[in-house]
């Protein structure tokens, strides 16, 4: 069984996803097995609960504003249950090498466009901003950089004449959930590796889908 962590701080609509898609899909030889939630009172917390999923929240007030000792509280409840992939499924902060250097090439996050472009805050409305006719969704390996790691799914979402934070966001959060689904069921399927000639680029058997 292949053991997914997800990492969240708000309404856990990714992590219901992986829920739905991944966790209780028989097809799929894969559970989740625990959510770390930044927040207390995030509605991802129930999400989890209800799915019979252990929940654990970790903030950073709790740890004087210390992102390292968080992170440190972090890894020591991953390691309790040996996850095979640690998701950052909406996990609203930076992380520090204390969690990424316990999990080398196992953390992996999602962010609402296609990468490089707009890193960081913000990234719908970067795109609004910036007048672009295109961006997208990228799930990518967490490195130091702040969603600078390599990429491995991306899928191109259009921005449409007179779109809105809200409406280009929803559109943008449909896609998030299919792609990070389908990550994580390739990872646990052993479809998805780092190119050891070319460390920037991840292998993805994804059967041409």
């Amino acid at each position: 069984m292949y053991r997914v962590a997800v990492m969240v701080s708000g309404t856990g609509s990714n992590l219901q996803a992986l829920i739905d898609n991944v966790h209780r899909n028989d097809k799929v030889d894969a559970q989740v097995v625990l959510v770390v939630c930044s927040k207390e009172d995030a509605p991802a917390i129930a999400r989890a609960r209800e799915a019979g999923i252990r929940a654990e929240v970790v903030t950073l007030d709790a740890h004087g504003g210390d992102r390292a000792r968080r992170d440190g509280e972090v890894v020591r409840l991953l390691r309790l249950v040996a996850p095979d992939l640690v998701v950052m499924a909406g996990w609203m902060s930076i992380v520090t090498p204390v969690l990424l250097d316990a999990f080398p090439d196992q953390v992996i996050n999602l962010h609402p466009s296609l990468l490089p472009a707009f890193p960081g805050l913000d990234a719908i409305g970067q795109a609004l901003d910036w007048g672009v006719r295109l961006t997208g969704v990228t799930v990518h390996i967490a490195e130091e950089a702040v969603d600078g790691g390599p990429p491995i799914l991306q899928e191109p979402v259009p921005v449409l004449h007179g779109d809105t934070r809200d409406s280009l966001g929803a559109r943008i959060h449909g896609v998030e959930h299919r792609l990070l689904s389908r990550c994580v069921t390739l990872y646990a399927q052993g479809r998805i590796h780092r190119d050891p000639a070319h460390p920037r680029r991840m292998i993805v058997d994804d059967g041409g889908s």
